[in-house]
């Protein structure tokens, strides 16, 4: 038995996995937390792994793979130092800029053909222009621009590498063609700094020590990789983020902007639209109410659908699909009949889990169809979100075993670097 690892390392926490390469069976794991906030120092991220790795975590593991948050911006100097604190994927700031650059090049469907998706506030090419114009000593201070996979996997092997999934996230990189596009990064940035390279999906990018570290990928891939997901298969994720995605073999670009034309982290594609505001509705709303979560599971299932017409909408963080980041949330349809906390709690789930409804139609109106719906993540915990889904998204939804599954993919990637064979788990 061989045992490999795989890291989490996303918007709010690093969690990592020792799993038995041969049956998946996750063996030990361990977790640490990260600083809130839509910005953060790279630091951060090594000092929870370090954390989360410690006490013999690893012993005995021979492959590790690294699944990390999407877009978010990590920019080095020549001497490989930190410039600014990275600017995460739920950083809204640069949400004008996504709107020059959309300009500049033409339009939204000359970016779809361009690099599969339209750019908004969280793509790193935007980020990296907010950065042009507001901060130009930092700018100019900068030789390479990274992910946050990307970066961990450097502070592990010394090698500045990626794979065509989280790169295809990035703004400046063709899913389609498999290439970077440095005429759009230096567009966007005023020069062309130094980015990966990028390496198949089954390729070693280094070592840390004794232990093979694969290629690694974003976090949504990492999740299709853990969940077995095949061509025709779609989750909806339901984290700090919303996310509902599926796995193909032909990318059709959207020049709408509301799917994202990904690659996954097996050579195939990733189409995907994501929301901002997915799990934090619920705990908001229970905090409005002074709840915990499972009352107001029960408060929102002791509702009719529907909730007696009391609606809400919930962009309580801006939203990204659609592309409204400067969009706060509202609550229609109120009546004295009707404010009740039973009705508010469903109306809570009902209205987020209708924000990732769209998000399945548009990936329907890309092509896909969609006969059944994976639902995973922190959110899909709830027997509200559970019991109400079917009837919001039209289609059965199952709910897979609780597990982390990002990290448990990242953990089949590198057992797929490690015996060249990607594991049936």
């Amino acid at each position: 038995m061989a045992l490999v690892a795989g890291v989490d390392s996303s918007t709010q926490s690093t969690k990592v996995v020792v799993v038995d390469s041969d049956t998946g069976k996750v063996v030990r794991e361990a977790r640490a937390a990260h600083p809130d906030g839509t910005e953060v120092h790279p630091d951060e991220w090594w000092r929870a792994y370090q954390e989360a790795t410690a006490n013999g975590l690893l012993d005995g593991v021979e492959a590790l793979g690294v699944g990390g948050q999407q877009h978010g911006m990590v920019t080095l100097d020549e001497d490989g130092e930190v410039v600014r604190p990275a600017l995460l994927w739920n950083d809204t700031r640069s949400a004008h800029a996504a709107e020059e650059l959309v300009h500049e090049l033409g339009g939204p469907d000359e970016w779809a053909e361009a690099v599969g998706s339209v750019p908004v506030a969280s793509f790193t090419v935007t980020k990296l222009r907010w950065m042009a114009e507001h901060e130009p000593e930092l700018t100019d201070r900068v030789s390479t621009v990274l992910l946050p996979h990307d970066w961990l996997t450097w502070k592990l092997t010394g090698e500045l590498v990626t794979d065509r999934g989280d790169a295809s996230g990035t703004g400046y990189f063709s899913a389609a063609a498999d290439v970077y596009r440095p005429d759009l990064l230096a567009q966007a940035f005023g020069h062309e700094p130094e980015v990966p390279r990028v390496l198949a999906p089954s390729e070693i990018a280094g070592t840390a020590g004794d232990i093979v570290v694969s290629i690694g990928t974003g976090d949504n891939m990492a999740a299709a990789l853990g969940l077995g997901m095949q061509v025709g298969d779609v989750a909806v994720s339901i984290g700090t983020s919303g996310t509902v995605f599926g796995v193909t073999d032909m990318i059709h670009p959207d020049g709408s902007g509301a799917v994202a034309g990904f690659a996954d982290a097996t050579g195939r594609f990733l189409p995907l639209v994501c929301t901002l505001n997915a799990a934090r509705v619920l705990t908001a709303t229970a905090a409005m109410l002074g709840v915990d979560l499972s009352t107001l599971d029960e408060l929102a299932l002791a509702a009719p659908q529907g909730a007696e017409g009391l609606k809400m909408v919930p962009y309580l963080d801006g939203e990204r699909t659609p592309n409204l980041p400067d969009a706060t949330g509202s609550l229609l349809g109120m009546t004295r009949a009707n404010m009740t906390p039973a009705n508010l709690a469903r109306a809570a789930v009902e209205g987020m889990l209708g924000g990732l409804g769209a998000g399945l139609e548009a990936l329907r109106a890309a092509g896909m169809r969609i006969g059944r719906v994976k639902l995973i993540g922190g959110g899909a915990k709830s027997a509200a979100v559970q019991a109400i889904a079917a009837d919001v998204f039209g289609v059965p939804v199952t709910v897979p075993e609780a597990a982390e599954y990002v990290a448990l993919g990242a953990a089949r990637q590198a057992a797929w670097a490690l015996t060249g064979q990607l594991p049936v788990w």
